[in-house]
């Protein structure tokens, strides 16, 4: 299950350390103890710095962590493992970010998102895992999440969980409307079309502007409109998938096809709950979030795949997913890689998966009690196969930003007029754009489109 994280603006935050981060170290400079060499760590100093033990403070919002720390400890028992939630998302790396620049407070080992990873990673605040071998694990994670922990050379955390996406429906509204299940986007607007016209109340899906639902959709869409190598870096929302993105999903904006509804409101959970959204493109986390927040549509919905951007197509896109990364400036770097390594690619996995979080390695993916499982809110469909192939369909070479969060927290300012005045999504990409170009320059970074 994924925690919805909210994100806030960041407005004058300075996540990146200085005007010139991305040109030298964020982090609080050297550490003492285990694991501040930058040689190769052997598989026998871990498990010596595990019986030497000592205390490792984790900072994470995501509620399965609880048990893996309580297993780790009873496996490990001289290691204590702190865990703390700071908040969640923003909140957590605004934290992050203060205690990095004063050299002191800072955890171990942090909860990073995909999106955010790259800003911390190129500014130097975590630790380059390959000396622990942690490349050699790539194999057993599906390629979006592993593409996200991979930055600039180096692998900078472990990924946690996935958030490949389908699309979820509502069968009951599809069946009274006599919709079919669209297998593409042009197809999916003429659903919108048909079944607002049925009923003006009911919508096909809500969007009130969401920066990460943009730019996941314009992944499936094969757009590249980040691209970063090391401290230069473009952004070009005028590339061949954020163009079949805008000029589809502006049809949909045109011609109100949409419920201008945030989601996570109350509002929000009602539409879903009484038919009136009909549909979300969204990570395979949110079944969880169904099941809690609009039970009385147990039965109703569906899972399918996500709809294609060019018939007989099978790309996906993530959207959602969490990592942990250990901290340059942590003193405890081989107690903090150990932890990683039991909770994302040991007996934690399991523990997770047990406690609701969506796999982000191979091997669960595909195993067949996961593929087999049958979710009663989905009339006891086996919604996991539809998860797994989209995980498998992760459309490759995706980039975010070295400094995405900043980035998202001016979409509102930039795109999200588009969906409360004539401002185009083109338009108001192109407004993105500029402002994440112009942000970029201010903080040392070679930018250009």
């Amino acid at each position: 299950m994924r925690t919805k994280a909210v994100r806030r603006p960041l407005r004058g935050l300075g996540l990146l350390c200085a005007a010139t981060l991305a040109l030298t170290a964020c982090s609080s400079g050297s550490t003492s103890g285990s694991g501040s060499g930058s040689g190769p760590v052997s598989a026998a100093s871990l498990d010596a710095a595990l019986d030497k033990g000592g205390t490792i403070t984790v900072w994470a919002w995501e509620p399965t962590l609880k048990q893996v720390v309580t297993e780790f400890e009873a496996k490990y028992p001289k290691v204590h493992v702190n865990l703390v939630n700071v908040g969640t998302g923003d909140k957590q790396y605004t934290a992050l970010q203060n205690a990095v620049q004063a050299g002191s407070g800072g955890p171990d080992v942090a909860q990073v998102e995909y999106y955010a990873l790259g800003q911390f990673a190129l500014g130097k605040s975590l630790l380059n895992l390959d000396k622990y071998g942690a490349s050699d694990l790539s194999k057993q994670y599906s390629p979006g999440p592993w593409n996200s922990v991979s930055v600039n050379g180096g692998i900078y955390a472990l990924p946690m969980d996935s958030g490949p996406m389908a699309l979820f429906y509502n069968k009951k509204v599809f069946d009274q409307y006599q919709l079919t299940v669209p297998t593409t986007w042009d197809e999916y607007v003429d659903d919108a079309r048909k079944l607002h016209a049925a009923n003006p109340n009911a919508y096909i899906t809500n969007d009130a502007g969401d920066a990460g639902f943009t730019t996941s959709m314009i992944w499936q869409a094969g757009g590249h409109p980040y691209k970063v190598d090391g401290t230069k870096v473009s952004v070009d929302f005028t590339d061949a998938g954020s163009t079949k993105f805008a000029d589809t999903w502006q049809k949909l904006l045109s011609d109100h096809l949409v419920a201008p509804v945030t989601s996570w409101s109350d509002q929000w959970y009602k539409g879903l709950g009484d038919g009136t959204i009909a549909t979300l493109a969204t990570g395979a986390w949110m079944p969880a979030n169904l099941v809690s927040g609009v039970p009385s549509a147990s039965g109703d919905w569906r899972v399918a795949p996500l709809p294609q951007w060019q018939q007989g197509r099978t790309a996906g896109a993530e959207n959602g997913g969490s990592s942990l990364a250990v901290m340059k400036s942590s003193p405890n770097q081989d107690l903090g890689y150990a932890f990683l390594k039991f909770a994302n690619a040991g007996d934690g996995v399991q523990t997770r998966l047990k406690g609701g979080a969506f796999p982000a390695t191979t091997a669960d993916l595909d195993s067949q009690a996961f593929l087999d499982t049958a979710f009663p809110y989905f009339g006891g469909q086996q919604a996991n196969k539809v998860f797994s192939d989209s995980a498998r369909n992760v459309a490759t070479g995706w980039q975010y930003l070295p400094y995405q969060v900043y980035a998202n927290s001016v979409f509102n300012d930039t795109v999200g007029k588009a969906y409360v005045s004539s401002t185009t999504l083109a338009s108001g990409l192109k407004a993105w754009q500029d402002a994440s170009v112009k942000y970029g320059a201010d903080q040392g970074f070679s930018t250009g489109r």
